[in-house]
């Protein structure tokens, strides 16, 4: 989930935990539960994507998130955060990020469905989000839905300590560019941690306009890459939350939170791990 953007236009609704300053390099003992917070995520997105189907609505999935998040001893992330009011991000077809779940809001068959979730576990977030094709969507959400998921395995490849920001920020551009899609770049990835939302930006194409920070083992981050099917410009609704393409085309978006080892990387967040 990343809401820097909406926030600068958005007042906070209830008060967040005090964010802390800088990018903070995670401690084995915090990456141990990070690793735990990260396998709730993993876990509850994993149950939903084999739960849905057409007739539920968004509610149901976010009583079900809720549920299992504390069953695993964990709080929800996203409930109650700068006043979001549900456990999930639940975004329909040109519905970009941050659709609030609701009984009216039914699924159907063809459905591109946009699930985010977050889970506190002892002092730190775990952050992912998938796409889910309900039933049988139409080959072109398909592969909008494929290309998302790829780009965002291509923006993970580039981590490790040494690498740059716009090393895994490229790698998303292209592939998503060689695809004929557009990239979201009203909203980014972001550090995760004891804040929902850490320093750095993770952006999802080469911009000048943040430093080009180099990875260190230890910096844990949400990867996110959101694509649309047409104009890559959103606006929001009224509920000043949920963000929809203005030329009502699709979107697709996919998220892991990442730990930047020596060599390489670690998905926190997988779920076929669980």
């Amino acid at each position: 989930m990343n809401i820097f953007s909406q926030l600068r236009n958005k007042p906070a609704l209830s008060s967040p935990p005090k964010q802390r300053r800088g990018i903070e390099l995670k401690s084995p003992r915090e990456i141990e539960i990070m690793r735990q917070a990260s396998r709730i995520v993993a876990t509850v997105l994993k149950e939903i994507a084999a739960l849905v189907e057409p007739g539920m609505t968004t509610a149901d999935l976010d009583a079900h998130a809720e549920k299992r998040i504390r069953e695993m001893d964990a709080t929800p992330s996203f409930k109650g955060y700068h006043g979001f009011p549900a456990s999930i991000c639940s975004s329909i077809n040109n519905e970009v990020v941050h659709g609030i779940p609701s009984r009216k809001k039914v699924i159907r068959s063809g459905d591109v469905l946009k699930v985010d979730t977050g889970a506190y576990f002892q002092g730190f977030h775990g952050d992912s989000c998938i796409t889910i094709a309900v039933s049988t969507v139409t080959p072109d959400a398909a592969r909008l839905i494929r290309v998302a998921e790829e780009a965002l395995y291509k923006g993970i490849e580039q981590v490790k300590a040494g690498a740059h920001l716009l090393d895994l920020a490229g790698a998303i551009e292209d592939h998503v560019k060689a695809n004929g899609f557009t990239i979201v770049e009203d909203f980014t990835g972001h550090g995760v941690g004891r804040n929902l939302h850490e320093e750095p930006s993770v952006f999802n194409f080469r911009t000048h306009s943040m430093p080009n920070v180099k990875l260190r083992a230890g910096m844990t981050l949400a990867i996110e890459p959101i694509l649309n099917a047409g104009s890559r410009f959103t606006r929001t609704l009224a509920d000043r939350w949920t963000a929809v393409t203005v030329d009502n085309t699709l979107s697709a978006q996919f998220e892991h939170t990442v730990l930047v080892t020596e060599h390489g990387y670690e998905i926190l967040t997988d779920r076929t791990n669980v």
